[in-house]
């Protein structure tokens, strides 16, 4: 085991650190010293051949954001289905399943969830078809005038302040 000669606090002199050292490299190539517990080999990897990299068939690798959203559906399933299974078992037990509410039930929450979907892919596509720029191109003379209104609506009672540019 390693114990140090000299107190750690204290900077060593010229004649104490070059003992130090002596003692250091003597204890590294000595076979009663301790032995290493890792190594780090830094050789290159050997080349496997020179083809070019192609596709690989089957699915695609996926990306991070990919794979989480896939978790997270898988997640949300189980629990969805454990929850309208064990309810669903719960009211058949005991006999008070009607099957219209439970259909109802359970068609409204998919149609929730179509609902919304189609609002963000509507969105989406808004967004998409929005112009940020508008570009002119003009041959002759022309006078071009460009005004700018802006307003802002403050205070409790809402008073709104006109800005015209």
């Amino acid at each position: 085991m390693y114990e140090p000669t000299t107190n750690s606090q204290q900077p060593l002199s010229e004649a104490q650190a070059a003992a130090e050292a002596a003692r250091l490299i003597a204890e590294g190539y000595s076979t009663t010293g301790p032995t290493a517990t890792s190594y780090k080999d830094i050789a290159p990897l050997p080349t496997t051949g020179d083809a070019v990299p192609f596709t690989q068939p089957g699915r695609p690798a996926m990306s991070q954001r990919a794979t989480d959203a896939s978790a997270l559906m898988l997640a949300g399933s189980v629990l969805a289905l454990s929850l309208s299974g064990g309810t669903s078992f719960v009211l058949y037990t005991l006999g008070q399943a009607d099957p219209v509410p439970l259909a109802i039930g359970a068609s409204g929450s998919v149609a929730l969830v179509l609902a919304v979907g189609s609002l963000l892919r509507s969105a989406g596509r808004a967004r998409a078809d929005a112009r940020t720029e508008n570009h002119n191109h003009f041959h002759g003379s022309v006078r071009q005038e460009t005004t700018n209104v802006s307003s802002t609506t403050k205070g409790l009672i809402a008073r709104t302040r006109n800005d015209a540019r």
